[in-house]
């Protein structure tokens, strides 16, 4: 279980660090709820529901560095119409998993480079681009500009 000071993600909401606990009645019932400060954000999660809404802790360097490597291939699916290409993506998001997330972001990010997304596309583009980037500016001790620039970056490769 998380404790105060755990850096997790709160998948399509992105990562924070959980900064304390506190109990409440809401309803007359009492819960124990965990305080996550996200980058733009402060949320109250009660703690009996932190496994059923996918919060996991931040990925660890291994994993990032697989992200990274991945981030520079080229996997674009040319074949499926935007509505699919959206639903899929979504599905993605919904997972939670850094990897996925990173997906999504690289594939509308050179979608982008080719042609201009529709308005449903750049959102989920901004939103998932600032998912991934909150999650690898946590874990790596970078800023969030930096983040962004490293993966701009790997996307020119």
């Amino acid at each position: 279980m998380f404790q105060i000071g755990d850096k997790i993600v709160y998948p399509m909401h992105g990562a924070g660090v959980i900064e304390g606990m506190e109990e409440k009645e809401i309803l007359g019932k009492t819960e124990e709820y965990f305080l996550i400060q996200m980058p733009n954000m402060q949320m109250m999660i009660p703690r009996g529901r932190i496994n059923q809404l996918g919060i996991r802790p931040v990925a660890d360097q291994a994993t990032l560095k697989v992200v990274m490597n991945n981030f520079a291939e080229e996997t674009n699916d040319d074949t499926l119409t935007w509505k699919q290409r959206y639903d899929e993506n979504l599905k993605k998001l919904k997972t939670g998993s850094i990897e996925d997330g990173a997906d999504v972001v690289k594939d509308l990010m050179r979608r982008n480079q080719k042609k201009a997304l529709n308005s449903s596309e750049k959102k989920m583009l901004e939103d998932a681009r600032g998912m991934l980037v909150s999650e690898i500016s946590l874990a790596q001790g970078m800023s969030q500009d930096e983040v962004l620039t490293a993966l701009e970056n790997e996307l020119r490769v």
